[in-house]
């Protein structure tokens, strides 16, 4: 049996070389997340709203919530259904309502009992479903229903907070700082809001903007990733140069 020691020996091309083995740790370290991240954008769009085909199944108080129809959730309540009930995606009606943009149907299914912080089954709550959408109105209204800002949703662990920094909502990364979202969290690839905007951002305004909320919210400029880069050194090595001059002004 081969034993792994301080150097592994490679053959490569018919000629040998040898490479450290925490270099090469590292570079598959990279390689799993850039596999991890080409999925992203389909994963984090893949808090899957309800299609048309499901929608035109839903009965009773999903097909309510999916028209926005308040009055019959009340009523459909009053007769005993489940405010919490699920679709075969894990969705609440709450959930539906949030995708839709129906905050009326969403205030009355919470007073019923619903519960504003459910996870579907990729576990994102209503909170992450506006903040995705880059939808404020919604955002505010799951808020001011009880949805935490503070929840740690979908297969990355991320936040709301991260997946609004991945695609460069700032003013939902705003709104989200000042209902208490962690700043700092770290999700299961290693990154934090501050460097998602960065390395699964494009360097153009959205994301810079994004950003500098982050930076003035006070979130870290100084956590690094798992290969130890900073945020500094990861806009640096893009050549994001607004990034890294905000990024330099941070005492």
């Amino acid at each position: 049996m081969i034993r792994l020691t301080e150097r592994l020996s490679l053959s490569y091309f018919g000629r040998k070389k040898e490479i450290d083995i925490n270099r090469l740790q590292k570079i598959i370290r990279s390689i799993t997340v850039l596999s991890l991240v080409a999925a992203w954008p389909l994963s984090i769009r893949a808090q899957v709203p309800p299609s048309s085909g499901e929608i035109s199944m839903y009965t009773g108080i999903m097909a309510a919530a999916a028209r926005g129809d308040a009055k019959q959730i009340e009523g459909l309540i009053a007769k005993g259904e489940n405010p919490d009930t699920r679709d075969g995606y894990g969705r609440t009606p709450l959930h539906v309502a949030a995708y839709g943009g129906h905050h009326e149907a969403m205030r009355v299914l919470v007073l019923a009992g619903a519960d504003p912080n459910a996870l579907e089954n990729d576990r994102y709550d209503i909170v992450t479903i506006a903040a995705v959408a880059n939808d404020i109105p919604t955002l505010k209204t799951a808020l001011v229903l009880g949805g935490s800002a503070k929840n740690i949703t979908s297969r990355y662990d991320g936040t709301a907070l991260i997946a609004a920094a991945h695609l460069g909502h700032a003013e939902v990364v705003r709104t989200l700082i000042r209902a208490g979202a962690p700043l700092d969290h770290i999700n299961n690839l290693g990154w934090t809001a501050l460097i998602e905007s960065i390395v699964l951002g494009d360097g153009g305004q959205r994301h810079t903007d994004t950003l500098k909320a982050l930076v003035e919210g006070g979130a870290s400029v100084n956590l690094p990733d798992r290969n130890g880069q900073t945020p500094l050194s990861l806009a640096r090595s893009r050549g994001y140069k607004e990034m890294v001059s905000i990024l330099q002004g941070v005492p």
